[in-house]
């Protein structure tokens, strides 16, 4: 555990220095009476906790994640609920919570949310820490400044301004409808959290990319979860492990966009676009007779059919193929949970 934390964080960065970045933030727009920060800046720090998961080596996300995860989360309930970034403990068979006083907990697995990309864990011994309050990430703009904190003695913390505010979606099936784009760059991002100029938290870290100000525009940033995506759902990860409401159909294909067009990568293993003979190289042309124009606009045309376990028509161009040998094929989609090797609570 000395990559998470060594020496203590808190005794790097006592309370004046961190009460002072989060002063920064009142650059942003003046806030109301109700808006200010009760929350402690200490507090904040001190409920950024580090995760460190064990996967087996025939896990799906294997190969693809690694079998040893570390990355960060945030407690936000009085039980120990730890809030983080779901990939990092996506199929895992132990899970620890270290604190920034050096303590390891064992934790269990509450939740994971695939459409949004949130996990949730509780630690079985109490923390005693002080959970953060969810913020309101639908009032964050662009030029706003935030604070991004990770579980690290190396790089805990940077003062960053959000650049943009928009769609993303991901080779692995995955879209997500108002992401946060922060520079500069955080280099401990998975799990991270984003606090805002009251002190609660806007979002969790997910990925780095190379266009943070928006499509074509370079500059590397991080990709934020908005923490308004989890209120929703937040019941359902408590009592079920997983919203309730009917999956997305999965096709199992790992996509990428090029000029517009949807090009097949690769197909996860005994997933249903494999199964159904996709292969990487192949583009996607359309759903159902219907062109699609990116992976933002095909995922929506699949996920129009209906839900998990309908059959979906792609209309497909072979790789290599002229644009006259494009061909229909029928995958029949499943939910993705069914495919991972969960817990069978989830």
């Amino acid at each position: 555990m000395n990559r998470l934390i060594a020496p203590c964080l808190l005794s790097r960065f006592p309370g004046v220095l961190m009460a002072a970045l989060l002063g920064l933030l009142t650059l942003n727009a003046p806030l109301s009476a109700a808006e200010r920060t009760t929350v402690d800046p200490e507090t904040v720090f001190k409920a950024v906790v580090g995760i460190a998961s064990k996967v087996p080596r025939n896990a799906r996300t294997a190969q693809a994640l690694g079998t040893e995860r570390q990355g960060s989360g945030i407690v936000i309930g009085a039980d120990g609920l730890v809030l983080s970034i779901g990939y990092l403990i996506l199929e895992a068979e132990d899970v620890r919570v270290v604190t920034a006083d050096g303590d390891t907990v064992p934790a269990e697995i509450v939740g994971y949310d695939h459409n949004s990309g949130f996990g949730l864990l509780r630690a079985l011994k109490p923390l005693n820490i002080a959970p953060v309050p969810l913020g309101d990430s639908k009032k964050l703009a662009v030029d706003d400044q935030v604070l991004v904190v990770s579980f690290s003695s190396a790089h805990p913390m940077t003062v960053g301004k959000v650049v943009s505010r928009r769609e993303f979606a991901a080779y692995w099936e995955y879209l997500l409808e108002d992401a946060i784009f922060v520079m500069p760059v955080h280099p401990l991002y998975g799990g991270a959290a984003l606090i805002g100029a009251d002190g609660h938290l806007l979002g969790i870290g997910s990925l780095l990319v190379g266009d943070a100000p928006g499509p074509g525009l370079p500059g590397p940033g991080n990709m934020f979860l908005p923490i308004d995506a989890l209120k929703p759902i937040l019941g359902d990860l408590l009592a079920y492990g997983r919203p309730l409401k009917p999956s997305h159909p999965w096709l199992g294909v790992y996509i990428d966009e090029s000029s517009s067009r949807v090009v097949i990568t690769g197909t996860a293993p005994g997933g249903p676009a494999e199964r159904a003979g996709l292969k990487a190289g192949d583009v996607i042309m359309g759903v159902g007779g219907r062109r699609v124009t990116g992976m933002a606009d095909f995922l929506r045309k699949v996920w129009a059919r209906g839900d998990a376990g309908v059959d979906v028509p792609i209309n497909v161009l072979p790789r290599g193929a002229s644009d006259l040998s494009i061909r229909q094929v029928m995958v029949s989609s499943m939910d993705r949970y069914r495919w991972l090797k969960l817990k069978s609570s989830l």
